[in-house]
C-alpha cells in the first residue's frame, strides 16, 4: 500500500490515494518501464484519460481552457465583491510607466 499526494492544475488540490493489488501493481510496472517518473504523474495521466474517456473533454488543451475560464469567472466575483475594477491597457501604463 502506498499514498500519493496530488497537486491539481489550477486549484491545487491536495488528494490521498490508497491502493493494493492489481492497480497498485500495474502503477508499479509504469514507474519500472519508465512510462512515468512519479506516481503522481500516473494519477494524473489516470485521471486525464478518465475525463477524456467520459467526455469531460476531447484533449488536454480543451481542459485547460475550461480551467482557465472557470478561474475568470471566480476572479471576476471576487473583484467585483470587493468593489474594485479591471484597469484598461492604458490605465495600466499610465500607473507603471510603460509608453
Amino acid at each position: 500500500m502506498f499514498f500519493v499526494y496530488l497537486l491539481y492544475m489550477v486549484f491545487f488540490m491536495e488528494t490521498l490515494v490508497k491502493m493494493h493489488g492489481v492497480p497498485e501493481e500495474v502503477l508499479e510496472i509504469l514507474l519500472e518501464r519508465g512510462y512515468f517518473k512519479t506516481k503522481a504523474e500516473v494519477i494524473r495521466a489516470g485521471v486525464l484519460g478518465l475525463g477524456e474517456k467520459y467526455g469531460i473533454f476531447s484533449t488536454p488543451g480543451e481542459l485547460e481552457r475550461n480551467l482557465v475560464a472557470m478561474r475568470i469567472k471566480e476572479e471576476t466575483a471576487e473583484i467585483k465583491a470587493k468593489g474594485k475594477k479591471y484597469l484598461s491597457e492604458k490605465e495600466v501604463k499610465k500607473k507603471y510607466g510603460f509608453k
